[in-house]
């Protein structure tokens, strides 16, 4: 045990998961005071077959039991539907698609946590993500870091995240791979060392999307067409669509009459373009067809993890200012070369070598340097 650590309280954020688990065990092993909470977040359906929490507050409660620390159940579902839920639903409203994990780790698992872990006299905080935090001497300032298991990074995630966030903020786990925390895990004997990982939005589960948003956005049908104009089929909705997807078109079957067996014509379809105005959802075939493709976007709401844009806004009259970086523009997207540039209007753009596949408003582009994570903002456009 790491005396050095001895009497600093860490309260960590107990998910029921075992990355978390493996966090406070860690945490334990270097000394530090551990303290455990349980965040309920999402509550209007709590009997439903897709809501995990209560299960997953059983197995937090267990983990607690064998490390031997205290456990908190603390409820912030107030505040997940104002922050972060209602945004959700504005956005798909306009025809976006938001990335609500996001905005939970900025506002709830970051901020009402983090103030509430305070309240508890913590002097830090600790999840389970996998991500890393360095304090740069040179700039003064903290980092945030890729996960050194790239195939489990998250920092994608945090990008919204502050100084004085990281600052009070370890991520135990970073610096391992899956398979090390999982064998950590099965070592010290605690009871969700094989539990599955959570999928998708935490407050969804894996209930069907399109009938769970439906429940708070109207249907609104309107005509499905291909890039030559035709009437391919009806949607439901543009909110329930997305940039790039395929499956639950309805329209698998459609084809030119005649088409040969084996054609292009058979090619899957896949969602191109959302025309609001006109309430059109455009489709295309073939995964690398023009109009999923784009060498451009535009990003508003940035958030920058040192405080400030990484490139200057230009002076008067003179070129755009721009520097070489790279971005994700979706989760699971290997880094792309890319030039941030600040236009004369305050406009933030992001050009690529490669083309980017399915670009999506609504979704986040976040920037990195390397292992560093600069932060990123909200995809508006690309082209």
């Amino acid at each position: 045990m790491d005396k050095r650590n001895s009497g600093q309280r860490v309260v960590v954020g107990l998910s029921g998961g075992v990355d978390s688990a493996v966090s406070a065990h860690l945490l334990q092993r270097q000394g530090y005071e551990v303290i455990g909470i349980f965040m309920k977040n999402w509550e209007d359906d709590d009997d439903s077959e897709y809501c995990s929490s209560n299960i997953d507050f059983v197995d937090a409660a267990a983990v607690a039991d064998v490390l031997g620390i205290e456990i908190e159940h603390v409820n912030f579902a107030a505040e997940y539907k104002d922050r972060v839920f209602a945004e959700f639903l504005r956005e798909y409203r306009a025809g976006r698609t938001p990335n609500p994990d996001v905005l939970c780790n900025a506002e709830i698992k970051f901020k009402a946590f983090l103030d509430h872990a305070l309240r508890l006299g913590a002097d830090r905080i600790a999840t389970g993500h996998y991500a890393r935090v360095r304090y740069n001497e040179v700039s003064a300032g903290y980092e945030l870091l890729k996960g050194l298991d790239p195939s489990k990074d998250q920092s994608y995630f945090l990008h919204r995240l502050n100084q004085a966030q990281l600052a009070r903020t370890l991520f135990p786990v970073g610096e391992l791979h899956k398979t090390e925390v999982r064998r950590i895990a099965a070592e010290i004997g605690l009871p969700n060392a094989k539990k599955k990982d959570s999928t998708g939005i935490c407050f969804i589960g894996e209930r069907p999307f399109r009938d769970f948003l439906n429940r708070y956005i109207a249907k609104e049908p309107g005509p499905i067409k291909d890039e030559r104009g035709r009437v391919l089929g009806q949607h439901q909705g543009l909110s329930f669509y997305t940039l790039g997807q395929r499956q639950g078109l309805g329209i698998g079957g459609v084809k030119a009459r005649g088409a040969p067996r084996g054609g292009g014509e058979h090619a899957p379809w896949f969602v191109a373009r959302k025309d609001i105005a006109h309430n059109t959802l455009w489709v295309v075939q073939g995964h690398e067809h023009p109009w999923l493709l784009s060498h451009t976007l535009a990003f508003e709401d940035a958030s920058w993890v040192a405080g400030a844009a990484p490139t200057a806004a230009p002076d008067a009259g003179s070129a755009p200012a721009s520097l070489a970086l790279a971005a994700k523009t979706r989760y699971r997207q290997l880094d792309a070369a890319c030039t941030l540039a600040c236009g004369a209007d305050g406009a933030l753009h992001l050009s690529f070598g490669a083309p980017q596949w399915a670009v999506t408003p609504g979704q986040s582009a976040v920037l990195y340097d390397g292992e560093v994570c600069l932060g990123g903002g909200v995809i508006t456009a690309s082209a």
